[in-house]
């Protein structure tokens, strides 16, 4: 394996994704459009081992922050499962090769050799490189895009503060981490083992460093690279610093951003890869967000992938104002790069999920969608406008509580949430990403180990579950539908007396919109109510609908549902609507009368329409 940007065999793979001796070495074509292609997320180690069961028992222990044994060729047995529920894509979590002296990395976000697999997951170490490749040839083979999550931010924990006597945190840690300071401290690189070496203050001076220690490729090798400033207080920029053990890069150094882009250019030619997610997005200085996506698109353009896809995670507080900086560019920018494609959908995740739960009003949902319209206005991405591209989810590794919550007294009370939140989100704008296992059941919550469960040590692949079962009904509409996937998106006003229509403005509401394209309509109606059934008036497109018109449906999470009652004209001064703009109208309508029992989902289309 290449050990420098510039090696012979590192140049030799990137020449030969450019010009490919036949054929069959070409590199995988890209998907026409993302939307085509909804995401099933994975922890790699936490997801399959053929020949072994997890290191450690329980499957789901919430303490547990050590590998359990995942394996590249258990993803790649499992490839039909994940095609047959419907994905079009997989995103893995990170593959790239950690420290093997840190048991606490097997999320994989400790990167230290930004060229090269993980042995550990591996069946056989040495030839980590090949599996993961023979991975994503499978993939392609079932027709499944392969998206690899990567980091621009940190490495792994390569080296200790030498610590200043008066720094308890520093002292307490072993120097792993060191209370922040405004300048850049001394360090004492690691070993192979891990141990800190205080003959190793500088890199770039050790002399044949070890393969599994500091950082690769080799010109990644200079202090200068790493803040070294310790771990943010809290009180200050916290985009500035490590991450607990994990060392942050300084980003806007010139050469620093050369290099990483020429090595995920290496990693997109040397594994045929289609896609990256970007971890820690905002916390990039010195524009990288925009020329690691620009460069992205470029390379991979010139290779013949023609739709790349890239998307960041920006997570925090004010995530709307913050996506709408770190994706594509204002449109008052004279530059000609259009950096990062799209991102996690966040602002989503934190007003659909509390509105699904029955916590909140249906009209957050509304009140997010038209906060992202005003803060985006300027905003263009590679895919003209982004929000359709965002890649929409409930639940993830990260948010520390899956959708599915389990009520030890009545296990089952609460699982329509969860298909009524898979049918909203499949049904909304973006690309519908699932957490792996959710369609299993998982339900842990409370930290990062009880929702990365080792699901081969639960329940396993079973495709007959119930929960399997739905996502495929869900999945298949959304393919069948093509409306949901570009149509435009209307959130429609409701009515429980005919004459009075707005969207629903307090919790365990129903939320209910349109998505049209050309002259189609499909209309989703969701019951967040755990308890009480639900008939109300929902205003459809006048222009595609007459008087009698019937709606069937095309997907509920109950196995009997009530079909909507045919449409019905509702004259002009016979209604009041408050439109989500503010405005207020008075008809003329069309409207059908929902019928949704507690907790219910309806994806509805008229009969007869092409």
């Amino acid at each position: 394996m290449p050990t420098s940007l510039f090696a012979a065999d590192f140049q030799s793979v990137l020449d030969q994704a450019v010009s490919p001796p036949n054929a069959a070495a070409a590199p995988f074509p890209s998907p026409e459009d993302w939307r085509d292609r909804w995401i099933y997320f994975l922890m790699l180690d936490r997801f399959n081992n053929p020949s072994a069961p997890p290191a450690h028992q329980p499957f789901d222990d919430p303490n547990f922050f050590g590998f359990q044994g995942g394996k590249l060729s258990g993803v790649q047995q499992q490839l039909a499962y994940i095609k047959q529920l419907g994905a079009g894509a997989i995103w893995l979590s990170p593959v790239l090769k950690n420290f093997s002296f840190d048991p606490g990395t097997y999320h994989g976000y400790g990167i230290h050799n930004f060229i090269s697999a993980e042995p550990r997951f591996a069946d056989n170490p040495a030839t980590a490189d090949i599996e993961l490749r023979q991975l994503v040839d499978a993939a392609h083979r079932q027709d499944l895009h392969v998206i690899f999550d990567i980091v621009l931010n940190h490495t792994g924990n390569a080296f200790a503060y030498q610590c200043d006597p008066a720094d308890q945190f520093c002292i307490s840690n072993q120097g792993a981490q060191s209370s922040f300071h405004g300048s850049p401290q001394p360090v004492q690189w690691r070993d192979q083992t891990g141990a800190a070496r205080p003959d190793f203050p500088d890199v770039a001076a050790i002399a044949n460093p070890s393969p599994d220690a500091v950082v690769w490729p080799s010109e990644l090798q200079q202090n200068q690279f790493f803040r070294r400033q310790g771990t943010p207080d809290g009180n200050g920029d916290d985009t500035v610093g490590d991450f607990s053990v994990l060392k942050q890069m300084m980003t806007a150094d010139p050469d620093l951003q050369r290099f990483l882009i020429r090595a995920y250019q290496y990693v997109i030619a040397r594994f045929d890869i289609d896609g990256f997610r970007i971890d820690t997005l905002r916390y990039l200085k010195g524009d990288l967000p925009r020329l690691f996506g620009n460069s992205m698109r470029e390379f991979a353009l010139s290779i013949g992938k023609k739709n790349f896809f890239t998307f960041g995670e920006v997570f925090d507080a004010n995530a709307e104002q913050d996506i709408a900086t770190f994706i594509g560019r204002n449109t008052s920018d004279q530059s000609d790069m259009v950096g990062v494609d799209a991102a996690l959908d966040y602002p989503l995740f934190n007003s659909l999920k509390p509105v699904v739960k029955g916590f909140a009003a249906p009209n957050a949902v509304v009140g997010m969608y038209q906060n992202r319209k005003n803060v985006e206005a300027n905003v263009l991405s590679s895919h003209g406008d982004a929000t359709r591209y965002f890649v929409t989810f409930l639940d993830n590794h990260d948010v520390k509580q899956r959708i599915r919550y389990v009520d030890p007294a009545n296990p089952t009370e609460f699982d329509d949430q969860v298909t009524l939140g898979l049918a909203c989100l499949y049904s909304l704008p973006g690309i519908p990403c699932l957490y792996y296992g959710t369609e299993q059941g998982l339900h842990g919550a409370g930290s990062d180990p009880a929702v990365r469960e080792a699901l081969w040590g639960g329940p396993g692949f079973d495709e007959q579950s119930d929960f399997y079962q739905h996502i495929q009904q869900i999945a298949a509409v959304r393919a069948q539908q093509p409306a949901l996937r570009y149509g435009r998106f209307y959130f429609r006003p409701l009515s429980g007396d005919g004459v009075t229509f707005g969207v629903s403005g307090f919790p365990q509401g129903v939320i209910a919109f349109s998505r049209i394209l050309n002259d189609q309509e499909v209309v989703v109606a969701a019951n967040t109510n755990p308890t009480q059934a639900q008939q109300l008036d929902v205003i459809v497109e006048i222009l595609l609908s007459a008087e009698g018109d019937v709606f069937n449906v095309l997907y509920s999470n109950q196995a009997v549902p009530s079909a909507p009652q045919p449409v019905r004209s509702v004259p002009q001064g016979a209604a009041t609507v408050k439109e989500v703009d503010g405005s207020t109208g008075h008809g003329p309508l069309h409207v059908v009368r929902v019928n949704l029992r507690p907790m219910e989902v309806q994806i509805l289309r008229r009969a007869g329409a092409q």
